[in-house]
C-alpha cells in the first residue's frame, strides 16, 4: 500500500492542477431557475382530446391550407408544432416545408407523443422530429424557428407566462408565433382575442396579424418578439373580461 500512495497523490494533484488552469471550473454552478411567474388569472381548460375535429372534416373546409397560407409557410422553413396531438398540422407542414425544411412536433401527453411518433415513422416523414414537451416549458432550442404553431391548445397551458417566456428565445429574427383558437372563454376551450393579445404582450410579444378564420374554428393571430424579454418579476397577469 505504501508504494502506491505517491502515485495516487500524484494523480490527485494532476487533476487539481487541470481543474485550476482556468479551462474547467472546480465546481459547476447550477443555473438559477427563473421565476416565480404569475399564475394565469383565468380558468385553464383541461386536455380532453388529442384532436379538435376529424382530419377529413378539416380538409373539406380547407383549414390547414388556409392557415399555412396566412402564416406564409414556405419551402425550407423550420417550424414547431406545439400541442401537435395526432399530427394533423405536423403531416401537412412537413409536406409544405419540403425535404429542405424541418418540423418539430411536440406534445405533453406521453401516450399522444408515442402515437404521433409511430405515425411519423409509419409515414416515413424524414423531415419531422417528435419530442415530449413540458407543461410550462416547450424546451425549444434558441434561435431555431421561423414559425411556431399553437393550434387549439393555448387555453390548455396551465402556466402561460412561464411557457411564453421560455419559448421566446427559440424564434429566429423574423420568426412568428401562429395561434389558432376559438373566440370564447378559456373554460369553454377557447381564448378571447383581447386576452390572448394581453398575455403575449406581458411577456414581450407584439401582435402583427389577426383574422377571423371560421374554417379553423375561430381566428388566427400572429405574434413576434418585440423589445426585451421582461424579468419574470415584472410580468403582470391579465384578467379575462
Amino acid at each position: 500500500m505504501a508504494t502506491r500512495a505517491p502515485v495516487t497523490l500524484l494523480a490527485v494533484a494532476t487533476l487539481l492542477l487541470a481543474a485550476c488552469d482556468g479551462s474547467q471550473p472546480l465546481i459547476r454552478k447550477k443555473e438559477k431557475e427563473p421565476g416565480p411567474f404569475p399564475a394565469a388569472d383565468r380558468p385553464v381548460a383541461g386536455i380532453v382530446s388529442p384532436r379538435w375535429s376529424t382530419e377529413e372534416a378539416r380538409d373539406r373546409l380547407g383549414e390547414a391550407g388556409r392557415v399555412m397560407e396566412f402564416a406564409d409557410i414556405r419551402n425550407g422553413m423550420t417550424v414547431a408544432d406545439l400541442g401537435a396531438g395526432e399530427g394533423y398540422y405536423t403531416i401537412r407542414l412537413a409536406a409544405r416545408v419540403g425535404p429542405n425544411g424541418r418540423v418539430l412536433a411536440e406534445d405533453v401527453v406521453p401516450a399522444v407523443h408515442e402515437g404521433l411518433a409511430n405515425r411519423v415513422a409509419r409515414e416515413r416523414l424524414d423531415n419531422v422530429s417528435v419530442r415530449l414537451g413540458l407543461p410550462a416549458d416547450p424546451r425549444l432550442p434558441a434561435n431555431s424557428f421561423d414559425r411556431i404553431f399553437m393550434v387549439h391548445m393555448y387555453h390548455e397551458i396551465e402556466q402561460p407566462y412561464a411557457f411564453l417566456w421560455r419559448m421566446r428565445p427559440s424564434l429566429r429574427r423574423d420568426g412568428l408565433v401562429v395561434v389558432v383558437d376559438a373566440n370564447r372563454p378559456t373554460k369553454q376551450h377557447g381564448t378571447p382575442p383581447r386576452l390572448l393579445r394581453c398575455e403575449f404582450a406581458a411577456v414581450g410579444y407584439a401582435q402583427v396579424g389577426f383574422r377571423e378564420l371560421r374554417s379553423a374554428g375561430g381566428y388566427l393571430a400572429t405574434f413576434r418578439a418585440a423589445g426585451r424579454r421582461p424579468d419574470p418579476a415584472e410580468i403582470r397577469a391579465c384578467r379575462m373580461a
